[in-house]
This record gives C-alpha cells, structure tokens and sequence, in this order.
C-alpha cells in the first residue's frame, strides 16, 4: 500500500472539500492506481517528482511522488487547491535535501540555485546596511545574534535559507528575530534562529538538530536518499508520516488541519525514547511540549513491551480525561486498560489511584497482631476503615472545638490544610511528641513549642471526627496506599509511572508514584512547571523517595502560545522568585515563541455592569471574524463570576456555557470556565475576565493567611493568572472593573474607566 505523508503548511479547507480530500487521500494509501485519482505530471515544473491528483471538478491534490526502491510509492500531500491554483503552485514547489545537512524541506523552485557561502557573505558585508531611525527608541541596540558570536556564514553552514540569514543577522529586537524565523521556509530554521538568538551555542543547536553535513552529496535524483531525508528528526517537524486512516481522517477533519499532529521536537525525541537510568525530570513553561513528550514516551515504552504496566497520571481527573483523548488520537492502537496492574497504560487522576490501590488491599490495611498495618502507621490507632471521604469542613469544626488556645494568626483552615499535607501526613506524625519534633522546611511559619501543642489539639479532633466516619481525605488515602505498596513490594501495580503537572502534587501523592513501580531504569517521568503551580505548597522531590540526580532537562520553546501572549504572560511573573522541584531556581531565561500575533488588549471598566457589556461585545466580534464558538474561551476567577458571565451574554444573543471542573467542553457554545478549570486546556481566542485588584483572589483572599504565608499564597495568585494567560494561542484581552490588578503586568499605560490599553 502507497504511504502517505503529510507535507507542511497545508491550507485550511471548509467541510466539504474535507470530506473529499480524506476519501481521495484514503483511496490513494489504498491503490494509487485506482480509476478516479488521476494521478498526473504536470509540464513545466521545476521538480520532476510533482503530480496533481483529481479530489473533484473544481480542487485538485498537490502530491510528490517518491518511489525509489520500494514497492510500493511514498506521496508527500502538500495541500488541496482550486484546479489552476494547483496548477500554478504545482510548478513552483520542490522538496529537495538540504545540500548541508541531509534534511528535506519544501522550497520554491528560486530557492535551488544560490551563492556559495563565501560569495553570499562577501556580498553582504559590502552591502549598505539599515540605519536607526531618529525616532529609534534605542539606537545602541546591536543585532541579537552578532552579539552571540554568530555570523551570517554560521548560518549559511547550517543550511539555513539566505533570505531568512541576512534578515536574521541584522535583527536587533526579539520582533525582528521572530520575523525572520517566520520567513524561514523550514519549522527546523525557525527553531535554530530563536535558540541562537537567545543564547544557545552553535554547536548544542547542531546537536539538538541533527544539523550534521552529510556523508556524500545528495543527489536531487534520488529517491531513497529523499526518503532517508524526510525521516530524519528534523525533517519530521514539517513532515508526518501518516499510519492509518484515523490519523489521515484526524489530519483532514481537524479544524486547525495540523493540530492532531503532535510532533516531537528533535530535542523531545531524546526525552521521549532514550533509556534512563531511574527517575527522570522535564520541567518547561507552558505550551513547550511537556505533555506531548509524555504521551509519546507512554506509547514508546508501550511498543518497546505489549506487557508492560504502564500509568499515567496527573492531578485531577480533568486533566487524566484529557491525557486520555489526546493518547487516542496519537495513536489508536495502545491499549487504555481499566483495571490498574494490567498490561497497557492505566490513565487516571492521582487521587483516583490512590483509591484504587486502597479498595484492592481494603483487608490488608489494618496489620496482623503485633504487626502495624498501613492505616497505624500513618494516623495512629483508629478504624481501618478508610474510604469514606473526610468533609472539608471538618477542619473547621475542629479549630473550633479544640482550638481555643490557637494564636489569631493560626485560626485559618487554610493553615491546617498545608501543615497536615506538608509535614504532618507525609512524615507518618501520629504522636503530639513526634510533633514537637518533627522538622517543618518550607513552611514559613514559625512555630514555639505552644504553638505545635495548640495544632495538635486541633489535629486530633479532626482525626477523631474523621475516624467516627470511616474516612480519610486524600492526603491520608494517598499516604496510606504508599505505606501498604512498600511493605507489600509483590503488589506493586506499575513498571512505569508518567506524571503530568507534578507542581500541583503535595508530599503524600509524591510518596506513592514513587511507591506504584520499583526502583529501576524508566521507573519514574515526571513532567512539571512550577511557575503554574496554582494548588497547594512548595515540594522537593528528593525528600519524597524520589531521586533525580542530575537526570533533569528543561524545554524553553514555546508551542501555543504567540510571542506577544508569552512576553505578557511572562510578565505577571516578574519581580518574584520561583524554586523548581529540585530546590533549584525555576527561571524563566530562553522562553520564547515561534509565533507571532498581535499584542494583547486590557480593557478597563468603571462598573461590573460594563464590564459584561464589553465582554459580549468582545466576543460578538470573534464570531463575526468567523471563529468557532468552542475556540473561544472566557476564563474567570469563580464559578459565581462565571455564572453571570453566561447570564449576560445570554441576555446579549450569544450562546455559553459553563464548564463544570468534571464536564466536557462540548461545540457550539462560547465557554465559560474558571482559570483552574482551563489548567490543560487551550482557545483561539482568550477573555481574562474580572482581573480587579478587589476580586476575590486577586488579593483580596491573602488577608486571612498568615502572614508568613501570603507571599507564597500570592505566587500561586500569579501562577493562576499566568496559566490563564497562556491559553490563548492568538488573541487576548484583559477586562477589569474598578482598579486594574497590581498583579497584571506592567503596561505603561495608565488604565482608567472604559479606555482601551494595548499593551
């Protein structure tokens, strides 16, 4: 059977010449003989390789034909055009190897013939080069990557197009270095321009690449070596080879027609397929990759053994859904088991395995005799009985009940959730002396000797209610589970744990991912960012079992996310400092955007009332531009908010809907969710609604903190925002009433009252 592969940049199509050009590209990765495809050269082009196929009357599919050795032939599908468009277009595309580097790309036919490298770098340096401008805002700013040692004759050696070379050695602004990345006719150029840019030495970009010279001189004529060509790393961030015909039906009916594809950056491949000696770390902003590299490694470790025991876990059971959907449309064949222990991945929130290990060793928990079982070892002698869920307001009623000696400061449920998950549980604390001596790193608060007697007064009501109801909260369930794996080490259910957002996991979750696999090579992946930690404490993996060793990467490169979105986003962050999981400094230094779109919009407001109104009005004309409602997000700071936003665009004539923490997005409808329901998600389009300094949140709620712990508090506040900013891929606007957040970035321009700021 012919192989199809995917060409890049391929046009957007409406929905019936979708449906066509599936049928056509099905029938042609079926026979390519078959009567109806008109598979045919045309006169005149400049690759011999180019055939036009018959989608209809009116649209034609444009198709390299590679055969070589093979049996059967490989057709790289370059796109679906109006017949004289294809035509025209036919003519004038090639996909060539990459004389200095073995690489194929797609290139305009004036692209073949160019200058040496000595001749097109002594041209340039005589040439007349731009003057600033009068106007310049600083006219000391040096071009970015002759400021890194890198120079024109560097980038033509990579094999680098020249037109994008010169327009990239004379960049001076971030701007200028993304535009000249998007004249780059190849996604791998792109990627070298930016990582040298910003700062990433000629040869690691090389390595990372693949941009090696190539043993002979590729012949144009060669269809096997064409072949090799487009299967390397490199190549494949512009070509996809196409396995079946639900990944090529995913590729036509995609509303993007190339999000379905994740691709691995030749860097991620390293991370996704290579053998590690034990746990391993990769830590990146949002939109880098993080989630992709996961999946594919779950599929990788999946075909390297059908028998494996593979799971895949994340913080709560939205993400788990979406982990799941996007594992089905990589790859339909890997197995999705139901029943944790079995060979396959096993996919589920970290607070649904831990009932699951629970409910599996339910008679096993209590211990025999003078042997202490799971339950005792980490909350005393009480009931065994554990799957009851302990009622969130349980802490209060303790604090009331048996917090009469409590310091006003300590008096918050908010401090007892964050000692109990961050000392008292992950450290098996089930005695008020072991409290007085357990040690606290972390947690701010300083606390005497009187204090921690006070605490635990509160503690043992809160223990003593919860056992009266056979309950345990999640901390308690996830900490007993990894007390009864390590003592039962046969009962282990896992080979392999993968682990999205590990930011958002207290100690005693840590504590049994480390506990689901032993110890071993490929044990352990865990993916974070602590910079969108927007739940619970700081944690440093290597007080919870979990050793990493110097066996840490991090990815800079953003996917998603626009250059101007990412540089706004990044800009809530500023002025504070991040600890990443390895106690380490999480910088935010190298993170960039291939993309580029227009700046986002702050619009202030004087009343709530207005503000509604500009939020209708906003997304009014999203869907007049012809955006599909499901692209376009609305992300609040409550569930409340929320509920009024839908009110008033209802009332306005536009459709929404609020997305519930455990309900799908569906079509059809604006969505409305709160910021941590869009953890994992991404829009077209993006309102930041609400983001006034006397928000509940936005300030507003740190008051009831202690004050030892606000400024860790105010960093998950930034955390939020920053995530809820980089769901946009293409437009943002920010909307306030009252006094704009001091949380939002610097704009530079004073926001009053129904003025629009475009920062």
């Amino acid at each position: 059977m012919p192989q199809i592969i995917l060409g890049p940049n391929l046009p957007k199509l409406d929905g019936s010449v979708k449906k066509a050009a599936y049928a056509f590209l099905e029938k042609l990765g079926e026979n390519d003989q078959a009567p109806g495809l008109h598979i045919e050269p045309i006169n005149g082009t400049a690759d011999p390789r180019i055939r036009t196929g018959r989608v209809n009357d009116y649209w034609r599919a444009v198709l390299v034909k590679i055969q070589g050795q093979a049996t059967e032939a490989h057709y790289v599908y370059l796109g679906t055009y109006q017949h004289d468009d294809a035509i025209a277009f036919a003519k004038t595309a090639v996909v060539r190897i990459n004389p200095r580097n073995g690489i194929a790309e797609l290139v305009r036919a004036d692209q073949l013939v160019e200058p040496t490298i000595e001749e097109r770098d002594t041209a340039f340096r005589t040439m007349p080069k731009p003057k600033p401008k009068p106007d310049d805002v600083d006219t000391t700013l040096y071009p970015l990557l002759q400021t890194q040692g890198v120079a024109l004759a560097d980038l033509l050696d990579l094999g680098i197009d020249a037109d994008a070379a010169e327009q990239a050695i004379l960049a001076r602004t971030d701007d200028e270095i993304l535009a000249a990345a998007q004249v780059a006719p190849a996604a791998w150029q792109a990627d070298a321009l930016l990582d040298l840019a910003f700062g990433v030495k000629l040869p690691d970009v090389k390595e990372k690449l693949g941009l090696t010279a190539p043993d002979v001189t590729p012949d144009p004529a060669s269809d096997d070596q064409l072949l090799e060509a487009l299967q390397k790393p490199a190549a494949q961030m512009d070509f996809a080879f196409i396995e079946d015909n639900d990944e090529l039906r995913a590729a036509i009916e995609d509303d993007n027609f190339g999000r379905w594809r994740i691709f691995l950056h030749p860097e991620q491949r390293d991370y996704a397929f290579k053998d590690r000696n034990g746990s391993f770390r990769l830590s990146g902003g949002a939109g880098t990759g993080k989630t992709v590299v996961l999946l594919h490694r779950a599929r990788h470790l999946w075909r390297e053994n059908p028998d494996a025991r593979i799971v895949l876990t994340t913080f709560n059971k939205t993400l788990a859904a979406s982990l799941e959907e996007t594992l089905r449309l990589l790859d339909p064949k890997v197995p999705v088991v139901t029943e944790l222990g079995k060979a396959g991945v096993y996919i589920a929130g970290v607070d649904a395995l831990a009932r699951r290990v629970l409910s599996k060793a339910e008679g096993k928990l209590a211990g025999n005799g003078s042997d202490v079982g799971p339950v005792q070892r980490v909350l005393g002698q009480r009931t065994p009985h554990v799957m009851e869920l302990t009622a969130r307001a349980t802490w209060m009623t303790a604090i009331e009940s048996a917090g009469a000696a409590l310091p006003a400061s300590l008096r918050s449920q908010a401090f007892f959730e964050a000692e109990y998950s961050t000392v008292i549980v992950p450290n098996l604390v089930t005695t008020r002396d072991e409290y007085l001596r357990v040690r606290r790193p972390g947690r701010g608060v300083a606390l005497s000797r009187k204090d921690r007697v006070a605490v635990w007064n509160v503690v043992e009501a809160y223990r003593a209610s919860a056992a009266a109801n056979n309950a345990t909260d999640w901390d308690e369930k996830a900490m007993i589970a990894a007390v009864y794996l390590n003592g039962a080490p046969d009962d282990r259910p896992a080979d392999h744990v993968l682990v999205d957002e590990a930011q958002d996991l207290a100690p005693s979750r840590l504590f049994l991912l480390r506990a689901l696999a032993p110890e071993g090579p490929n044990d352990l992946f865990i993916a974070e960012d602590s910079q969108q930690r927007i739940y619970g404490q700081k944690v440093v993996l290597s007080r919870y079992g979990i050793n990493i060793r110097g066996r840490s990467r991090r990815l800079t490169l953003n996917y998603r996310t626009t250059a101007q979105n990412l540089q706004y986003a990044v800009g809530v962050l500023s002025g504070t400092q991040w600890v990443d999981m390895e106690s380490g400094d999480a910088t935010v230094a190298g993170y960039r955007s291939a993309r580029s779109g227009p700046p986002p919009v702050e619009l202030g407001t004087s009343s709530l009332v207005a503000e509604l109104g500009k939020v209708a009005d906003q997304v009014h004309d999203w869907l007049e531009e012809g955006n599909a409602p499901e692209t376009i997000g609305v992300l609040v700071r409550t569930r409340f908010v929320g509920e009024k936003v839908v009110n008033a665009l209802a009332e306005r004539g536009v459709q929404a809907r609020f997305v519930q923490d455990d309900a799908s997005a569906g079509t059809g409808k604006i969505l409305v969710m709160t910021m941590h329901r869009s953890k994992g998600m991404e829009f077209r389009n993006v309102v930041l609604f609400g983001v006034s300094s006397d928000e509940p949140g936005w300030g507003v709620g740190l008051n009831s903190l202690p004050e030892a712990e606000r400024a860790d508090a105010e960093l998950r506040e930034r955390s939020l925002l920053y995530v809820a900013a980089t769901r946009a891929r293409d437009k943002l606007v920010v909307l306030w009433n009252g006094k704009r957040s001091d949380l939002l970035p610097e704009s530079g321009v004073a926001a009053s009252p129904d003025l629009e700021v475009t920062t």
